[in-house]
């Protein structure tokens, strides 16, 4: 099997690393990742600009790397069409760092590079986890939980969404399937306003995270110490 891994937090990032590394188990990885930090780009693409594309040293044995100075979408694009002599079996988008639930879907880049990787008939996988969260979960049943989303049937016109909970991997519950995104945000309540001249205010993003969520949700999967995996259908 044939793997292309992406992320939007930059190939710099350790959660890209880690996803490399747990997906040569099962096939050939090649990484194209942003050349810098990308988080909530969601499918945005980039217009009448260049874009530099760069191979790169990849702390990870056996995985051709690439630097591209776009977005996470962009990525996909230039991986799937220009850089890659062979089209993948699949895309693994992630290891982001924060939950890719609710309506954080909406803005996350990791999910544009999985929705990316549709367009060009390739079926994709999204990863995340919290933003204060180590691998010990991801390292421990990623192998058996993605054997498993390989091996079920999903709409051409959807992805796979996996949030690992942040807790210990011995006090995970298990993996609850077709969670529904929450209608909250999980992260992000409010902005706080600093009046800095006649005219001028600094927003500065308060984060809150929730502690509650409703019942057959993904972000209540994730409170409650399970997998949480979800089926994201494209627009179009």
């Amino acid at each position: 099997m044939k793997i292309l891994v992406v992320n939007d937090d930059g190939i710099q990032a350790p959660g890209i690393r880690e996803l490399a590394k747990l997906a040569k188990q099962f096939g050939e990885v090649t990484v194209a990742a942003p050349k810098s930090q990308c988080s909530g780009m969601s499918h945005r693409i980039t217009v009448d600009n260049g874009m530099e594309i760069a191979r790169v040293e990849f702390p990870v044995e056996g995985v051709e790397a690439y630097s591209i100075d776009g977005t996470p979408a962009d990525c996909v694009k230039l991986a799937l069409r220009n850089v890659l002599k062979e089209k993948p079996d699949i895309v693994f988008s992630g290891i982001n760092r924060g939950y890719n639930i609710g309506y954080e879907i909406l803005y996350s880049g990791t999910v544009g590079a999985a929705m990316e990787a549709l367009v060009h008939g390739v079926p994709a996988i999204a990863y995340s986890q919290d933003d204060t969260a180590d691998y010990s979960v991801v390292e421990r049943y990623f192998g058996e939980l993605t054997e498993i989303l390989l091996n079920q049937k999903i709409g051409e016109n959807q992805i796979w969404n996996v949030n690992f909970p942040n807790c210990p991997a011995e006090e995970v519950k298990g993996t609850l399937y077709d969670r529904v995104p929450a209608r909250l945000e999980f992260y992000h309540d409010r902005f706080e306003l600093e009046e800095m001249d006649t005219n001028l205010y600094m927003a500065s993003s308060i984060q809150k995270k929730k502690t509650s969520a409703p019942e057959g949700t993904d972000a209540e999967a994730l409170l409650e110490n399970y997998i949480s995996v979800s089926r994201l259908t494209s627009i179009v």
